[in-house]
This record gives structure tokens, C-alpha cells and sequence, in this order.
């Protein structure tokens, strides 16, 4: 894997990054703070194999011990976008990334026009107006969006719903997850309060489904109160119980009888419950 660097601030630099407009002047879909921007195949929940355009918003306002993408927690001052679909050769740019010349960009490197286009994070629903616009945007061009999100940001995701082909909920367990530094819990029951307002909202889109990432610590107490929620809503939303990848703190999968446990457990509850574990780093794919 290699990265062409942008010299910070060059006349070359503006021009490779979509003109002047990418930091001064942002054009008529704003700007952004991006991480990176590259294609490789979907490696979790339903849609699992399927080529899509992983679009990484720099911020999170959650940390998760589990975490595969720490490098998002905070605002990045470059980006990075994969040069050729597949190819893990990468430019580097300034952020902002002006979003019009992103979205063609993106357009480029997606192979069909049902290549998923995957807003992710970091939290993309931290910049609530460029995943709006953006939304809008390919939606526009005939694209597939598929919004990946901790489910906790239920009035930013008001205002792009309707733009949304899948909505991907993690559903975070208080067991594992905590706000990040100055973040304060959100109001009610754990996550639990917090990510049913957002469920409600996410069912508008065109297709939603709940993951949520199981770990030697999860509890049966947890996983009934996230069965609750969910069942509040739909019993049929589809749920996907992801075994955790060891990474961060986390240096183990739950054994596998809990997990069997808990797919019969949560099949009493809901419809449509699969269990699915993370595929792309089985065989070495961003």
C-alpha cells in the first residue's frame, strides 16, 4: 500500500483536491472532515461481500473497546482516497474536502450504479449537514447510500432519512461502550432510550437493520433490554449479532455456546436474526 503525498497548501495541491473551492469556498454541497475514502467489499451485517465505496468521516463521540478504527476518533487535518477502485494506492488532500468534488470523485471509483456508497465513521451523523447534502446528492445520481451509524444522533438523522437506501444501527451495551472524553451519557436507560428514538426514525429509510457486536462481557440483562426496544418497534427489523473480531481491549470471541445462547435467545423475539461475524479480515481487505 503505498500514499502519493499533496504538498500542504500548494497551488498543486488545491488543484488535485477539487480547486480552491475544497478549503475556501466551499461549492453548493459544503465541505467535510474526511479520514479516507476507498472501496473493498462490505464485511459486515446483511449485505456482507457486496462491493461499496467506504466514504470515513473523521469523529466519534463514543469509544468503544472494541474499536477496529481509532484513527477516527478525532478530526484528521488530511484525507486519503484511493486512486483506482481496489488498488489500496491513495492520495493525500487537505480537509475540508469540498463535497461536490467528493461526490464525483466517488462516482468514479464506483464499479455500477448498485454499488453501495457506505457514510461511515468515526460517527458521520457528527456532520449532520454534509451527510444530508451528500445523501441528497447521490440519490439524485440514481446511487445507493448506505448510512453506517452508533444509532444515538436521532434529529441528524431526521434530516437525511429520506435519502437513505439502508441504514446500518449499531446498537451499543454499556458493557463495552462509553461517551469519549467531555461526552456525557445520553438521557434514560444506558443507550438503550436513545438508540429506540433512533430506530423509530431509521425504519423511514428504505431498509434498516440493528447490529450489535457480542463480547465475553456482554450480559443477558443487555441483550433482553436491546430485544425489548427493537421488538417495541418491529419484531421485524432484522438483527445481526456480530461476534466481536479480538482488537482494542478485547483479546477474545464470546465462546461458542453463548453465542448459539443468545441467536435462539433473540430468535424468540424477532423475525429476521442471523449471526454474522466480520469477514474482511479473514482474508486481509481494508
Amino acid at each position: 500500500m503505498s500514499d502519493a503525498n499533496a504538498a500542504k497548501g500548494s497551488p498543486d495541491a488545491v488543484k488535485a483536491s477539487g480547486g480552491s473551492s475544497a478549503v475556501d469556498s466551499p461549492g453548493a454541497l459544503g465541505s467535510a472532515s474526511l479520514v479516507e475514502v476507498f472501496v473493498s467489499a462490505q464485511g459486515e451485517g446483511p449485505e456482507v461481500g457486496r462491493t461499496t465505496v467506504f466514504v470515513r468521516f473523521g469523529g466519534c463521540d463514543l469509544r468503544c473497546r472494541w474499536c477496529d478504527s481509532p484513527t477516527t476518533w478525532r478530526p484528521s487535518s488530511n484525507y486519503r482516497v484511493e486512486t483506482t477502485a481496489g488498488s489500496e494506492e491513495f492520495e493525500t488532500f487537505e480537509n475540508p474536502v469540498d463535497l461536490a468534488w467528493l461526490a464525483d470523485r466517488i462516482d468514479e471509483l464506483a464499479p455500477t450504479p448498485t454499488t453501495w456508497i457506505s457514510l461511515t465513521g468515526g460517527e458521520p451523523l457528527l456532520q449532520p449537514e454534509a451527510i444530508a447534502s451528500l445523501a441528497r446528492d447521490f440519490k439524485a445520481r440514481g446511487r445507493r447510500v448506505y448510512l453506517e451509524s452508533h444509532g444515538l444522533h436521532a434529529e441528524a438523522l431526521e434530516a437525511c432519512v429520506d435519502s437513505i437506501g439502508l441504514v446500518s444501527m449499531d446498537w451499543k451495551l454499556r458493557s463495552d461502550v462509553r461517551p469519549g472524553p467531555g461526552i456525557d451519557w445520553p438521557e434514560g436507560e444506558d443507550f438503550h432510550d436513545a438508540h429506540e428514538k433512533f430506530l423509530r426514525i431509521a425504519t423511514r429509510a428504505d431498509a434498516v437493520y440493528v447490529k450489535v457486536v457480542l463480547t465475553p462481557s456482554t450480559t443477558d440483562d443487555e441483550l433482553d433490554a436491546m430485544l425489548d426496544r427493537i421488538e417495541a418497534v418491529s419484531k421485524d427489523i432484522p438483527l445481526v449479532l456480530q461476534p466481536v473480531t479480538p482488537t482494542g481491549g478485547v483479546d477474545a470471541m464470546p465462546a461458542a455456546g453463548h453465542l448459539l445462547v443468545w441467536l435462539a435467545r433473540a430468535e424468540q423475539r424477532l423475525t429476521n436474526v442471523r449471526l454474522i461475524p466480520q469477514t474482511h479480515p479473514i482474508y486481509g481487505v481494508l
